[in-house]
């Protein structure tokens, strides 16, 4: 199916109260984006209703992940042009289906309750092909039921199973936990815990250490606790939900006799409340060098702190293999009234070095270029 972006139509955006804000255009959005000296923002595809997760596929195509809308959707940039110029949907009616990776020619999708694995997609992506349950055994709590999906260095499927709560301590070993899983849906194992919600990981090129963010529990006020990038390297370890939140928060409610040194602490502390979602070890060819190997975190903003923070991409720079500075990469969402044009969630890089993000309040993909010299 081909269509064309619809990149000078008005917007209807919803303030962060929930009220209908002025119409704005998505060509005015972009000119409230800044980014460095040298890079430049455009729309990559503007048709894909609640964007969240994002894997690459085969010839260039990008599938993405809907959320609410309960699609998965496929959009490609077929005359490398720069613009998808052609979408289909995958899949509809499913159970908030977050969570897309892609293998060996199949798509794999993360419902609440599990894992579908779409064979030979590359052939299909007109047909709405039907899919092959891998794993149906994940819980169905909505809240945090949000699911990201990878395939890690080992080959297999790695996935996070939230808290179904704000904050409470869960009977059962799954909540709250960090998965992994073979592509046809055996050897399930939980490999760590103590997570509250993670919707994003990545591993570091060099090291295949996995980093994931951490979003961390509300109402204990606006500037605590800090949100959370960890570090994962071996099976099994705590990260202390619910006990201790930001390394050095322990919970007033459940933390009792436990200490937060018990636990393991993020390598780095965001400010409360940002959401980091989506996160992306950089290593394309067309970045300049400073930027190799660094990582790259959607914010997806704050939703019920008294001043808005977060909704922007920031840079962790590391150093020697740790995490020792944060910066910001683009910015202009969050407005001076508190009002948010955009929410990014997710970073994927392309072949060509560019970087896609997803906006899941728009319902777009950026494309992050640079044209200057390197």
């Amino acid at each position: 199916m081909k269509y064309l972006p619809k990149t000078l139509l008005p917007l209807i955006l919803l303030n962060n109260t929930g009220a209908w804000a002025d119409a704005v255009p998505l060509q005015e959005v972009l000119a409230q984006l800044h980014v460095p000296a040298g890079f430049s923002v455009s729309v990559y595809a503007d048709n894909v209703p609640n964007a969240r997760s994002l894997a690459l596929g085969g010839n260039g195509v990008v599938f993405v992940g809907s959320g609410r809308e309960g699609k998965v959707y496929a959009v490609q940039d077929a005359n490398h042009d720069g613009i998808a110029e052609q979408r289909h949907i995958i899949a509809e009616n499913l159970t908030m289906p977050n969570g897309v990776a892609y293998k060996d020619g199949a798509l794999y999708v993360t419902e609440i309750s599990r894992i579908l694995r779409y064979d030979h997609i590359n052939q299909q992506l007109a047909n709405h092909p039907k899919p092959v349950v891998i794993y149906d055994q994940l819980p169905s709590d909505k809240h945090h039921g949000w699911k990201y999906l990878r395939f890690g260095p080992d080959h297999k499927l790695y996935t996070a199973v939230g808290a179904p709560c704000n904050i409470c301590n869960p009977e059962q070993d799954i909540y709250a936990s960090l998965v992994r899983l073979n592509p046809d849906g055996s050897g399930f194992e939980i490999i760590a815990k103590g997570i509250r919600n993670t919707v994003g990981f990545d591993w570091q090129p060099g090291t295949d250490n996995l980093f994931f963010t951490d979003n961390g529990r509300d109402h204990l006020g606006d500037d605590v606790p800090h949100d959370e990038l960890n570090q994962w390297t071996v099976k099994g370890g705590h990260f202390g939900y619910p006990f201790c939140h930001g390394g050095d928060t322990p919970d007033p409610e459940l933390a009792g006799e436990r200490k937060c040194a018990e636990f393991t602490p993020p390598v780095w502390q965001f400010k409360a409340h940002v959401a980091p979602l989506g996160i992306r070890f950089y290593q394309g060819n067309q970045f300049p060098a400073e930027y190799q190997n660094q990582l790259f975190v959607a914010q997806h903003g704050s939703w019920n702190r008294t001043e808005p923070q977060g909704y922007k991409v920031v840079q962790i720079k590391f150093k020697q293999g740790q995490a020792v500075a944060e910066q910001d990469f683009i910015t202009g969402w969050l407005q001076a009234d508190g009002s948010a044009l955009g929410r990014p969630v997710d970073i994927l890089t392309l072949p060509d070095g560019s970087l896609l993000i997803s906006d899941d309040k728009l319902g777009v993909i950026y494309k992050v270029s640079y044209q200057g010299k390197l």
